[in-house]
C-alpha cells in the first residue's frame, strides 16, 4: 500500500490500470440457505495481466501493491457460477483499488483516484469479466505471471478506454456531472444577485446621503441667504446714516452762515433807514 502515497496526482477521478490476477479457492457448503459459497484463501496470487492506462506502462508499482491487497485480503462470499462478485473496495490518502473474482479465482481490479466512482468501476469489472473469461478460459489455469498481459492488452485497453470518463458510462456520475454544473451556474447567478443586490443597496445609501446632503445645503442656503439680507439692511443703514451725517457736517455750517448773512444785511438795511429818518428831522 506504501507505494501508492507518493502518487501526489493519485485524489483525482482518473481510471490508472486493469489487473487480472489467479487466486487459489475454496468452496464452502455452510450457506444458511444452502447456496454454495467460495470464499477465496489468503496467500500469494498470481498477476497473470495488467495494462497500465494513465502512464502509458511507465509506473511498475501498481502490480506488486495491489497484489499483496488482493493477496492480504481476497474477495469473499462468491455465490453465482460463472459471474464476478464478492467486490471490495480498498483506500488510501490518494487512491483507492476495486476488485472482485470469481468461483473459479479468476480475479479483475482496477486502480484509480479516490473520485473516480467505485460503482462505476465494479460496473467496469462486471461488464469485462464475460470477455475476458471466455476468451482467456483454456489458458487461465496454466498461465504463469504476467503470460497473458501482452494477449490481453487490447482487452483492457479497450474497457479502459471506454470507461475512462466515468460521466458517460454511468449515468448516476452523468447525472452528479449535470448537477455540479447546474449548481455552479446557479452559485454564479446567485453571487451576480448578491453583487447587484449589494451593488443597489449602495447606490440607494448613496442616493440617501446625497438627499440628505442636498436638504442641508438648501438649508445652509436659506439661512446664508437670510445672514446676507440682513448684512445688506445693516449696511444699507450705515451707509445712509453716513451720507446724512456728511450732509449735517456740511450743510450746516453753510445754513448758519447763510442766516448770518441774511440777518446781518437786515440789520444794515435797518441802520440805514434809522439815518434816514434822523436826517429827515
Amino acid at each position: 500500500m506504501s507505494k501508492f502515497t507518493n502518487e501526489s496526482t493519485m485524489s483525482d477521478n482518473k481510471l490508472r490500470a486493469a489487473l487480472v490476477f489467479r487466486l487459489t479457492s475454496s468452496s464452502d457448503s455452510g450457506g444458511g440457505d444452502g447456496i454454495a459459497m467460495t470464499n477465496l484463501s489468503p496467500g500469494p496470487v498470481t498477476l497473470l495481466a495488467m495494462y497500465d492506462h494513465a502512464s502509458d506502462g511507465k509506473e511498475k508499482n501498481y502490480a506488486d501493491a495491489v497484489g499483496m491487497v488482493v493477496g492480504g485480503d481476497p474477495p469473499r462470499g462468491i455465490i453465482e457460477e460463472g459471474a464476478i462478485g464478492g467486490f471490495k473496495i480498498v483506500q488510501s490518502d490518494m487512491h483507492q483499488i476495486i476488485y472482485g473474482a470469481d468461483t473459479q479465482g479468476l480475479c479483475l481490479a482496477v486502480v484509480t483516484g479516490l473520485k473516480y466512482p467505485s460503482r462505476t468501476a465494479v460496473q467496469m469489472l462486471t461488464e469485462l469479466h464475460a470477455p475476458y473469461s471466455e476468451q482467456f478460459s483454456l489458458q487461465f489455469e496454466s498461465a504463469t505471471t504476467n503470460a497473458l498481459s501482452k494477449k490481453s492488452k487490447p482487452l483492457l485497453q479497450e474497457y479502459c478506454k471506454k470507461y475512462d470518463d466515468s460521466t458517460k458510462v454511468d449515468k448516476a456520475s452523468s447525472l452528479n456531472a449535470k448537477v455540479e454544473l447546474v449548481k455552479g451556474t446557479m452559485q454564479d447567478n446567485i453571487a451576480a444577485m448578491l453583487r447587484n443586490n449589494e451593488l443597489g443597496e449602495s447606490l440607494a445609501e448613496r442616493s440617501n446621503q446625497l438627499n440628505e446632503q442636498a436638504t442641508v445645503f438648501q438649508k445652509k442656503s436659506k439661512d446664508l441667504r437670510k445672514q446676507m439680507r440682513c448684512k445688506n439692511i445693516k449696511m444699507t443703514i450705515i451707509l445712509v446714516s453716513l451720507v446724512v451725517g456728511i450732509l449735517v457736517i456740511i450743510l450746516v455750517p453753510l445754513i448758519m452762515r447763510a442766516r448770518k448773512i441774511v440777518n446781518g444785511g437786515r440789520m444794515l438795511r435797518g441802520g440805514a433807514l434809522f439815518l434816514e429818518e434822523l436826517g429827515d428831522e
